[in-house]
């Protein structure tokens, strides 16, 4: 695939999340996916690292049941060969303390044969850890 086509992807599976479309989401996924999210699994429920579609989706059932997103907003997309950086910004309510937590983000895909093969999250874990302690 081109680079654009990598973006174009990319740029379906954000649109596909933004609506409520996780199985949106989940056909952009290789069937050997790496997916990580950094953050202490006994503090963040959604956090650690998951393979394949299925631990995927079972990410954003977790995600979704923890916390919800006031703002989610991705708005650069940096690319070249098969990498995909996107840089954004976000405001997530914590369902169990009421607590919200707002921070910029980067993701970091990487595309191979037309599927996301690795996807990396890097935020401020400490604030959103902080959301779920209080």
């Amino acid at each position: 695939m081109s680079v654009q086509e990598n973006v174009l992807l990319v740029q379906r599976a954000y649109d596909a999340f933004s609506k409520g479309d996780i199985e949106g989401v989940l056909i952009t996924l290789a069937e050997n996916v790496d997916w990580f999210i950094p953050g202490s699994t006994e503090i963040i429920p959604f956090a650690g690292r998951r393979h394949g579609p299925q631990e995927v989706g079972e990410f954003f059932s977790a995600l979704a049941a923890t916390q919800t997103a006031e703002r989610f907003e991705p708005l650069d997309f940096i690319a070249d060969q098969d990498k995909v950086v996107v840089l954004g910004v976000q405001r997530w309510r914590v369902a169990s303390t009421g607590v919200t937590y707002e921070d910029e983000w980067a993701h970091v895909f990487t595309i191979e044969n037309g599927r996301i093969t690795k996807f990396t999250e890097y935020h401020d874990t400490a604030a959103e850890a902080a959301a779920h302690r209080r």
